[in-house]
């Protein structure tokens, strides 16, 4: 399934499900009773009535997939997946159709500012989510950065929590859940293939590897516990009841992953195998028929602007012009001889510039990152006016998917903040994480980056959930790259050399600009953009490759950073010249913050509303 954007922008439904998801509901809500808000005093105001209609819908959304109550933190269906069918879509689909009318009934101008706010944004997001339903197939279900074969483990190892022995037994009707949840996917992948949406035929051996990694070890096999036997055991050993009862609850677990577990990852395993066979090299969505319709509509709803696929391009390609300039002033500095080329090669290759690909190096750099996220926490006052309670924690990626996982991202906490924010690290090959990017890499994946943001918008009071869980990535992204800017200016990067990482970084988003479009418009092959990042940027090799395969199976995503962060620059810039003294940069992110995620059209009218009262 795809779960509507304007109900979440969890990880586990973008990063991980990308743009699908399984089993039936104990109780669904149809269309009808969902949509429709509770009767309610006549005393009640327009906004009243509407905020509790928002609520409603909200939960309505969510009900229709048990992973994301998970993921929230809410133990309902706590023993299913979702359904990944075309029936659940159909209903999904119903329920925002609904929803959309019901909203229509409200009295527009009877609302408060803040209440008008939230139905421009909820009536705009169920709409492009009816627009976008023509659009239903065009993903990969199954792909190297996200997919149901990672996503199954990922949430029962970091959302599914044990607190009971009922938590326990729901976590072993997940495991027996999990075959059926892969027949539907497998015949959702034949769906798409009679369309010819088949990933890249490079993509298979990274989904296949991973799918083999669940099913390793025992009791699948002989030596130590698997990943989920590992995961389960732990956990249910952590609880508070008699041995013989743990000792059950586990033999109960092991005989499910042999019996459910390890046949449903063979018959993905084996289905991918023979989709291989029909999968070509060819790697733009231009490729699909109306493919060159479809990415411009993914464009406009990533970057939430209009800007065509030529104007992103050559925007990009500026950008990376003038950050090649800054770094050769800091190539300046700190004297080193040779061209701009020689220097990326010299921060690929120096072992000054790495921890050891060991324990030990591991172990050093998450404590590095913990040190510079602890000391950006003590600098906070000097920027914000609210800061979120939930806590953020430091952990490297799970071995079983550390192989195909980005390099780092970012998990928000639980709804009621029980379980804290999380930032993700990808230390499976430590050349792909240079010390000089560590510190910007910490600043935009935790604070004052994503954790910041999310966690403060989930806790923002008087605003409805679908806000406050909500999503629209060119302001996500463009708040976590304006964030590894916005410390240099309080005195950070006091090393040149991190000063160039941030720059490398900023660089990395400028020329995702170029090969995005490049692949996806412009009929750019896998090789001539890897070759456009080897020649552009100071990443190692091995993260070129990596790169380049996540734009191709996420279209269009790449491009939200760069654009999301030179417009929040640009409202600053326009709010400092207006406001000359008057300006202060906590109010300033105050206005930013305290809204939630918003598109970036959106986002300048509160910027610009800001500026008019204050000069009142």
């Amino acid at each position: 399934m795809q779960l509507s954007k304007s109900t979440l922008a969890l990880a586990v439904t973008l990063a991980l499900l990308g743009a699908c998801s399984p089993a039936e509901q104990k109780t669904t809500p149809t269309a009808a009773t969902a949509a429709a808000p509770q009767s309610t005093a006549a005393t009640q105001s327009e906004s009243e009535k509407l905020n509790a209609f928002f609520e409603e819908a909200f939960m309505a959304q969510v009900q229709l997939s048990p992973t994301s109550l998970t993921g929230l933190g809410i133990k309902q269906d706590y023993d299913k997946w979702d359904a990944f069918t075309d029936e659940q879509a159909d209903k999904e689909l119903a329920l925002i159709k609904a929803q959309l009318e019901q909203l229509k009934s409200f009295n527009f101008e009877a609302l408060d500012a803040q209440s008008k706010l939230s139905y421009q944004l909820f009536k705009q997001q169920l709409e492009d989510e009816i627009a976008d339903d023509k659009w239903r197939l065009y993903n990969y279900p199954i792909n190297q950065m996200y997919g149901y074969h990672s996503m199954v483990p990922s949430l029962l190892i970091n959302q599914h929590s044990i607190d009971n022995e009922s938590d326990a037994k729901a976590y072993i009707a997940r495991l027996n859940g999990i075959l059926p949840l892969f027949q539907q996917v497998t015949v959702q992948l034949d769906k798409r293939a009679e369309l010819g949406i088949i990933p890249p035929k490079f993509v298979f051996p990274h989904a296949i590897s991973a799918s083999k990694n669940v099913i390793t070890g025992a009791p699948f096999s002989e030596g130590a516990d698997s990943t989920l036997l590992e995961d389960f055991r732990g956990k249910v050993n952590k609880l508070s009841i008699d041995e013989a009862a743990k000792q059950l609850l586990i033999k109960e677990a092991e005989v499910a992953l042999v019996s459910s577990v390890k046949p449903a990852y063979e018959h993905l395993i084996n289905h991918l195998i023979t989709l291989e066979t029909k999968a070509g090299t060819d790697d733009g969505v231009w490729r699909f028929k109306d493919g060159s319709d479809f990415y411009n509509n993914a464009l406009k709803r990533t970057t939430t602007t209009n800007m065509t696929a030529d104007q992103i391009h050559e925007l990009g390609l500026s950008e990376v012009a003038r950050i090649h300039a800054e770094m050769n002033a800091i190539m300046q500095k700190v004297g080193f001889k040779g061209d701009l080329q020689a220097f990326f090669a010299f921060m690929r290759e120096d072992a000054q510039f790495y921890y050891p690909d060991n324990a030990e190096g591991k172990a050093a750099y998450l404590a590095e990152a913990t040190r510079v996220i602890d000391v950006m926490k003590g600098k906070l006052d000097e920027l914000f006016l609210v800061k979120p309670k939930a806590d953020m924690v430091v952990k490297a990626v799970e071995p079983f998917r550390e192989q195909s996982a980005g390099k780092a991202f970012y998990e928000q906490p639980s709804m009621d903040g029980s379980r804290p924010g999380i930032y993700y690290a990808n230390l499976y090959r430590m050349k792909g994480m240079p010390k000089y990017e560590l510190e910007a890499l910490a600043y935009h994946e935790g604070i004052p980056g994503h954790h910041m943001q999310i966690a403060i918008s989930q806790e923002l009071e008087n605003v409805p959930k679908f806000r406050r869980f909500g999503g629209y990535t060119a302001y996500i992204e463009g708040w976590g790259l304006y964030t590894e800017l916005l410390p240099k200016e309080i005195g950070m990067y006091q090393d040149p050399y991190s000063d160039f990482g941030r720059l490398a970084m900023e660089l990395w988003r400028a020329c995702r600009l170029v090969v995005d479009t490049g692949i996806h418009a412009k009929k750019w092959t896998r090789e001539e953009a890897i070759a456009y990042l080897a020649k552009n940027t100071p990443n190692a090799a091995s993260e070129q490759v990596n790169a380049i395969e996540r734009y191709i199976v996420m279209p269009s995503q790449a491009t939200a950073y760069k654009i999301g962060m030179i417009k929040i620059v640009e409202l600053r810039e326009k709010a400092k010249t207006a406001l000359g003294d008057k300006f202060d940069i906590r109010e300033f992110h105050d206005v930013v913050l305290k809204n939630g995620a918003v598109p970036l059209d959106v986002l300048e009218m509160l910027v610009d509303d800001y500026i008019k009262a204050k000069q009142a």
